[in-house]
């Protein structure tokens, strides 16, 4: 389960940007995970929790947006889902493919608190 070493990353990476930043409080953590990065993101949200307890991120919440694998087909140039059509393209049955995304496990945003104004 290498979910635990990304999960973990992420919050040694989140929490050193709020560190540099003086961030002090963190209220949502949004991460893009890719249909073919080969992580589970129902791994990552168990793992999470565990993972941000005793940190900046123990109260803030994860969420995970899915980037679908999409692919070119490289001999009719069909864009297609790779998941979904199992890696073949729809259009010509080739299984020569150039990916275009999905591929990867990215932190996209990090929501923090808007300061109050003084009146």
């Amino acid at each position: 389960m290498h979910e635990i070493g990304i999960v973990r990353q992420l919050v040694r990476t989140v929490t050193a940007f709020a560190e540099e930043n003086c961030i002090s409080e963190i209220r949502e953590v949004i991460v893009d995970c890719g249909e073919l990065s080969l992580v589970i993101p129902e791994y990552v949200e168990e793992l999470y929790p565990v993972a941000a307890k005793g940190s900046i991120l123990e109260k803030a919440r994860l969420s995970i947006h899915t980037v679908p694998g999409l692919a070119e087909c490289d001999d009719c140039d069909e864009i297609f889902n790779v998941i979904e059509h199992k890696g073949y393209c729809p259009n010509c049955g080739s299984f020569e493919k150039t990916v275009l995304s999905g591929k990867d496990f990215t932190i996209r945003e990090i929501v923090v608190p808007e300061k109050e104004e003084a009146s």
